[in-house]
Order: structure tokens, then C-alpha cells, then sequence
């Protein structure tokens, strides 16, 4: 496992994009979570 610190500097990327997208999506989240319950009502 050579690679150990490469992967957990890409999980640490991974999460920073995420927590960049969560807060951009928080303004649509109330779009999205509408289209969730119709699907999964279908």
C-alpha cells in the first residue's frame, strides 16, 4: 500500500468539492428533494 498517502490526499479533495457543492446546492436543495419523493413514490 504504497499509495495510502496519495488516496488520502484525493479523499481529502473529494471532501472539500463536496462541501463546496453541499453549500452551493442548499439554495436548490428544496427543487431537489421534491423530485426525490416523486420518484421514489412512482
Amino acid at each position: 500500500m504504497e499509495n495510502t498517502h496519495e488516496y488520502v490526499e484525493k479523499l481529502h479533495e473529494n471532501q472539500k468539492k463536496a462541501d463546496k457543492n453541499r453549500k452551493k446546492g442548499s439554495e436548490s436543495s428544496s427543487f431537489k428533494l421534491p423530485n426525490k419523493q416523486h420518484s421514489t413514490n412512482k
